[in-house]
């Protein structure tokens, strides 16, 4: 479908916008890439080939029988009996191993007839954020061949732990940010186009709910009901949704009066359609000028409850908990480097996009 005439204005003036838009196609790509994160850093194949059929574990559960091995759990696909079985078509020998063929076949040397009846394609990133790397020496470890930013204080690879916490951390922030913001929209636009009782019993409400302690709630019901993503979402947009309140009702509250409101009253339009069709858009402006500042803050917000063990829950990949790990290793400085270089990329650009779609709604404001 075309876009309006002015839609399209607004869309040259942020292609004008050379920093947001860049900031925008280098955003996009990392995003993309991260959608992507099982394969590119998963402890699990890709594909695999065995006696002529096809198998993808990373989409299902494959116990290592239907790989001509013996237990009912899932394949762990490392393992250089499984990867014998693999190669092999699942003959015993790879039980047996009478010729150390196991030990051929991890190092990547054997080659003999019979061994060339399966394959696997493995990711990148041969571990997934929460795989424990099976090298020598006291954990954290440097970065080197094999983990390209080294590993946390529990042997994670940390690079496959910030590909998937860099998705995670962004999907958790465009949630609570759009929920947040479309109920806040909402509120405000109630309070500033009614005003009068309505505007009055909002605002004492707001001033009420925004005293509540965040924290200690957060606290104490992680305490009864656990730490989840889920739940986390929740809590931040009960708090979060205040954030657009004050400048969508000043915004409402300064054009209510104005000539083309009183003229669509009259004209007998319904208050929802001169809200939302009407005023909104000429208050987005202010609304996204501070969008930028509730987006860095979520993710900011995340990253501290992270860091105080009150955010998501110990398994999940967090970048919050990279942070602590970098506070608790300070020999270990590639932490503190990788946490810091993720943050700052990650912030920037959104900020930079942010600003180019602000610019963009604003009709003073043109690129040459």
């Amino acid at each position: 479908m075309a876009m309006s005439p002015l839609n399209q204005r607004r869309w040259r003036n942020f292609r004008r916008n050379t920093r947001a838009f860049w900031s925008l196609v280098i955003f996009s790509v990392l995003f993309g890439l991260t959608l992507f994160a099982e394969f590119i850093a998963n402890e699990k194949p890709i594909l695999v080939s065995y006696r002529g059929e096809i198998f993808a574990p990373v989409f299902k559960f494959y116990p290592e029988t239907a790989f001509g091995g013996d237990f009912q759990t899932e394949a762990i696909y490392r393992d250089p009996e499984v990867e014998c079985l693999i190669v092999s078509g699942g003959i015993e020998d790879c039980f047996d191993d009478p010729e150390g063929i196991i030990e051929q076949i991890a190092a990547g040397s054997y080659q003999a007839e019979g061994f060339d009846k399966g394959w696997t394609l493995w990711p990148l990133i041969p571990y997934s954020y929460n795989t424990t790397v099976d090298r020598p020496g006291a954990a954290p470890l440097p970065p080197n061949a094999q983990n390209w930013l080294g590993t946390d204080d529990t042997k994670r690879d940390v690079l496959a732990r910030v590909i998937h916490g860099f998705r995670l951390s962004i999907v958790f922030t465009l949630i609570v940010t759009g929920i947040s913001s479309v109920i806040g929209i909402i509120a405000g636009a109630i309070q500033g186009y009614f005003g009068g009782w309505t505007d009055l019993v909002f605002q004492r409400i707001i001033e009420i709910w925004s005293g509540t302690p965040q924290l200690y709630v957060i606290i104490i019901l992680f305490a009864i009901l656990g730490r989840s993503f889920w739940l986390l979402v929740g809590l931040m947009i009960l708090f979060g949704w205040m954030g657009l309140v004050g400048v969508v009702r000043a915004e409402f509250l300064r054009a209510r009066n104005l000539e083309y409101v009183r003229a669509a009253k009259a004209l007998g339009v319904g208050n929802l359609t001169i809200m939302f069709r009407h005023m909104l858009p000429n208050a987005m402006v202010a609304t996204l000028t501070f969008m930028p500042f509730i987006i860095t803050g979520t993710i900011g917000s995340l990253a501290g409850l992270d860091f105080l063990g009150f955010g998501l829950p110990a398994s999940a990949p967090s970048l919050g908990e990279l942070t602590l790990q970098a506070k608790q290793n300070l020999e270990a400085p590639w932490l503190a480097f990788t946490a810091f270089t993720t943050f700052a990329i990650m912030l920037s650009l959104l900020v930079f996009i942010f600003e180019g779609v602000r610019d963009a709604f604003d009709p003073r404001k043109t690129f040459s």
